[in-house]
């Protein structure tokens, strides 16, 4: 039998037990090492996610890494016993956008492993095999199951296009900013700067490489200071801030998930200083590539950022850490 944590719908949720998932045409199972849970999670068992953006019931999870344990027919038999995470978005692969190798911009139609599609908060997982990304041999799949997130960066990095010798600043040390930190550092910047309020979250991203931590009201003195601005924390006010911290002619890029109501960015302050602003919706195949290699070569090491593992059945006290405010609560993870 295989378990999974089944939300039927917001705020109701049970573990399951089923029959082991046969894989079909082309797909792999997966047998799930560990699974991460993020704010977005949350969003989806508390019902406040956009209906286009998830479907009732579901298995969550979508940061995860495991090991091939099945193929089905069509699918490169080398695959079995490989270590690997996959692509959350079921890109087809055929549209105008895929084509052009924005996969995460799919016209297709909205489709995701964990929100739409059965995750990983399960022991086992069926994934497409063309999404899979296979990892080296003995890898650390605790750390792994961290590189949805390090996707993102990597999109992130590839639109900023840091260079070195620049100021860059991240602001935002959660999950994202630090590894935007460690991936950051390696392209060698004049300064590496980090804005959050958190204390304990601006120590750890100075012992991840960061040249110096600002609280927010501190970096009012830091205006118009970087040339590369990487934000990543999709509070209300960070999309705003960040285009003031950039010298003019400077580039942003928006990481973070913003809510209805977050402030504007002002367009005066935008065509007077010829800023460059990306914006970042998960993350392409590319990006993926990009992170996994960064990963195989120890430019990111995500591990340090799990604080705390559950098992499935105790999904509801992981579920309750994350955005609980607790300084100590990292990343956590669901060890299936």
């Amino acid at each position: 039998m295989s378990r999974a944590v089944l939300v039927e719908r917001p705020g109701v949720h049970r573990l399951v037990e089923r029959e082991v998932p046969v894989p079909g045409p082309g797909e792999v199972r997966v047998r799930v090492a560990a699974a991460g849970i993020c704010m977005s999670d949350r969003e989806l068992y508390e019902g406040r996610r956009a209906p286009g953006y998830v479907r009732y019931p579901v298995v969550p999870g979508h940061e995860w890494s495991g090991t091939v344990d099945a193929v089905g027919t069509g699918t490169d038999p080398a695959l079995l016993g490989r270590a690997c995470v996959a692509e959350g978005f079921r890109s087809c692969g055929r549209c105008e956008r895929c084509r052009y190798g924005e996969t995460s911009l799919c016209t297709a139609g909205y489709a995701e492993t964990g929100f739409t599609e059965p995750g990983a908060f399960a022991d086992h997982l069926l994934v497409p095999a063309r999404l899979v990304h296979p990892l080296p041999d003995g890898v650390d799949l605790r750390a792994a199951a961290l590189l949805e997130p390090a996707a993102v960066v990597a999109a992130a990095v590839r639109a900023g296009r840091p260079r070195p010798g620049e100021r860059i600043a991240v602001v935002g040390a959660g999950t994202l900013g630090l590894l935007a930190v460690q991936w950051l550092k390696a392209s060698s910047p004049a300064e590496l700067a980090v804005v959050d309020p958190r204390a304990d979250r601006a120590a750890q991203a100075l012992a991840f490489g960061a040249d110096r931590a600002l609280a927010p009201t501190d970096a009012d003195g830091a205006t118009g200071a970087f040339d590369l601005v990487v934000e990543t924390a999709g509070a209300p006010t960070t999309a705003a801030s960040s285009c003031l911290l950039a010298r003019r002619g400077g580039r942003v890029v928006l990481t973070g998930m913003f809510s209805a109501g977050a402030t504007g960015i002002d367009p005066v302050h935008l065509s007077v200083s010829q800023l460059e602003i990306h914006s970042v919706f998960g993350a392409s195949s590319a990006a993926w590539a990009d992170a996994v290699r960064a990963f195989s070569l120890g430019l990111l090491d995500p591990g340090p950022l799990v604080t705390h593992e559950f098992p499935l059945d105790r999904f509801d006290e992981a579920l309750a850490l994350v955005g609980g405010g607790d300084p100590g609560t990292g990343k956590v993870l669901l060890r299936p």
